[in-house]
């Protein structure tokens, strides 16, 4: 799976008890302050605020997507986490944090 690694964003994921399983080499270049790849094996719970931890609890609880978007030091990313399944059992959370212009199209289609 080349194209995740070297995909121009963030992607992580985690197993269905929030432990990091996968970082693509954007996500431990961005978090290499934080531990990086010694990130892979940790509790997502513990690399989180209070607001964020309610957010993943609530995914691994419900199944339900928590898509957003955030400024950070002028940039623009929209943040999509959703539950991902196999057998239809829960099998954790992947987020995916992909830079976006600060104004972009919106198309309405068929």
């Amino acid at each position: 799976m080349e194209w995740i690694e070297k995909l121009d964003g963030n992607v992580i994921v985690s197993d269905a008890h929030g432990k990091i399983i996968y970082m693509n080499e954007k996500a431990i270049a961005h978090y290499e302050k934080d531990g990086g790849i010694n990130l892979i094996g940790r509790d997502l719970l513990e690399c989180h605020s209070e607001d964020s931890r309610k957010k993943i609890l609530e995914i691994m609880r419900t199944g339900n997507k928590n898509i957003y978007t955030i400024e950070k030091m002028g940039k623009k990313k929209i943040v999509y986490q959703s539950p991902w399944f196999r057998d239809g059992e829960f099998r954790g959370i992947i987020e995916f944090s992909l830079g976006i212009p600060a104004e972009m199209p919106h198309f309405i289609r068929g």
